[in-house]
């Protein structure tokens, strides 16, 4: 917001000399006898010493008038320094497993699937300047929402998942490769898949080691998470006319193979034996992906030389307004 300086720059000069000019002409005159009234018999008999003052401050306002115009041919300018915080986003794909044993009851009071919504919409809400992707799987791969600032529809979709979707059984390959081609789609220099699911790959044309090779050569990391208690399990073995029937079956959650995955991509991977391990695990994973904060400094350079000059203008109006007045003077050789 500069000034411009064409105006104003082409009355400094001659302002300047006429100033040097009115200064040296009061100068050589300073031995002139000075009477503020035309006759001595008007003069008063007291108050002299307050007209006195006044003859002395006129040349001193012709030379601030000067010095102020020096300062505004100096072209003095004060710097505006604005800072502007952005944050570069990450580009996230949550793939939630939907399986039918994501229906176990060892997370009371709730089940897995209730506590892994709950604990992924609280993820989602910690993120807010990355666009964010979901994909649902079991026997199959599902892309609920590609990818998207608009967390409230994210968090809709989250809260629609359901056991029953799709094709029952455990296709880690296609899920990881589904959620990594959805993540590319999204512009970032960041991208990150976390995978949930409570079990080991038993289904899909894709092995889950070639969907890691294929992540970690797109560059994309992978967050690994398996749910799911230690040892035996209550699960549904079988669908009745009044909901699932429970048995006790061992948890099979092939940790190696969900480590394998993670290390390949340079990611982690956590283990949920509980909510609260659950609700720590997305906690580390918001804390480990942070996102970049980029500063964009704006200068702002204002030329102080037009109020330099009007504080110069001002001061000899004072100067005319008081020679004219109170310090009118008749000159004597």
């Amino acid at each position: 917001m500069g000034i411009a300086g064409g105006g104003w720059s082409a009355l400094l000069l001659p302002l300047f000399l006429l100033l040097l000019l009115a200064w040296g002409w009061s100068w050589s005159r300073r031995r002139a006898l000075r009477l503020p009234y035309p006759r001595a018999e008007s003069l008063p008999d007291d108050g002299g010493w307050r007209r006195d003052l006044w003859w002395y401050w006129l040349p001193a306002w012709r030379s601030v008038a000067l010095v102020l115009v020096v300062f505004a041919m100096v072209r003095p300018q004060r710097v505006l320094t604005h800072v502007e915080r952005e944050r570069e986003g990450v580009a996230i794909v949550l793939a939630v497993d939907i399986s039918s044993s994501m229906l176990a009851e060892d997370f009371q009071p709730e089940n897995r699937i209730a506590v892994a919504k709950r604990e992924v919409t609280r993820f989602v809400d910690a993120r807010n300047s990355d666009r964010i992707g979901l994909v649902a799987f079991s026997g199959e791969a599902l892309t609920i929402v590609p990818g998207t600032l608009d967390h409230a529809l994210v968090k809709s979709a989250i809260a629609g998942l359901s056991v029953g979707q799709l094709t029952d059984g455990t296709a880690l390959g296609v899920a990881l490769a589904t959620a990594a081609n959805r993540v590319m789609e999204l512009e970032s220099e960041s991208r990150v898949v976390v995978l949930l699911t409570d079990g080991d790959n038993n289904a899909g044309s894709i092995s889950p080691e070639d969907a890691a090779a294929a992540a970690a050569a797109l560059d994309i990391r992978v967050y690994t998470i398996g749910v799911g208690k230690e040892g035996l399990a209550p699960m549904p073995v079988a669908r009745t006319a009044t909901g699932f029937r429970y048995e006790n079956v061992l948890v099979d959650v092939n940790d190696e193979l969900l480590e394998a995955i993670a290390e390949a991509t340079g990611g982690q991977y956590f283990r949920a034996t509980d909510p609260d391990a659950l609700s720590d695990i997305y906690t580390q994973i918001d804390e480990l992906e942070t996102t970049p904060l980029r500063e964009v400094r704006i200068e702002e350079r204002v030329e102080l030389s037009r109020g330099f000059l009007l504080a110069a203008v001002a001061s000899l109006l004072i100067e005319a307004l008081g020679g004219a007045t109170r310090a009118r003077r008749v000159l004597v050789a």
